[in-house]
């Protein structure tokens, strides 16, 4: 199956230096919020960020760039715990310390990288491009939850559909 984001040129060329490397490949590795995992949930939070940053005339580039590494960390957060601060503190500064190994990486994307918890984290985004990928990654948790529940349920409520006399 053909995904919106493969099919459009401008982002692919913003990004493909990038989304094929195996540090990010390797994300594919993890589970994000229990139903996807962090390389698809990446690649969301890019592609929809950057369709964001493109309608309100934001740097493209930048947000599609930070947006696809603004989780790059190789570790399940549910599992390991992190002595200096919370997953939420800690998780971005790791990512924009693997992001630095990969790529050049400006003061904008830092920015998008680092306040991408805000809400979880108290440091408000210098950048609109930095609050739409925030509200973005939070949109891609909760439909990356929801969904999937929503299935299930439905399924279920087929499966008994054929008790329910009316």
């Amino acid at each position: 199956m053909t995904l919106k984001w493969q099919n459009d040129d401008e982002y692919i060329a913003l990004v493909e230096d990038l989304i094929y490397t195996e540090d990010v490949q390797k994300l594919k590795e993890f589970t994000q919020h229990h139903y996807s995992n962090r390389l698809d949930h990446s690649i969301q939070v890019s592609y929809k960020s950057y369709l964001l940053a493109k309608k309100f005339g934001g740097d493209k580039r930048a947000t599609a760039r930070a947006g696809l590494l603004h989780d790059l960390f190789y570790y399940d957060w549910r599992d390991t715990k992190m002595g200096e601060g919370t997953h939420a503190y800690v998780h971005p500064r790791i990512a924009l310390e693997n992001a630095k190994k990969l790529t050049d990486i400006s003061p904008l994307e830092e920015d998008i990288i680092v306040k991408h918890m805000f809400g979880a984290t108290i440091a408000p985004p210098k950048y609109k491009e930095s609050y739409i990928v925030t509200l973005v990654d939070k949109y891609c948790a909760c439909e990356e939850v929801v969904k999937p529940l929503y299935q299930k349920f439905k399924k279920k409520a087929g499966n008994y559909s054929h008790m329910i006399h009316l």
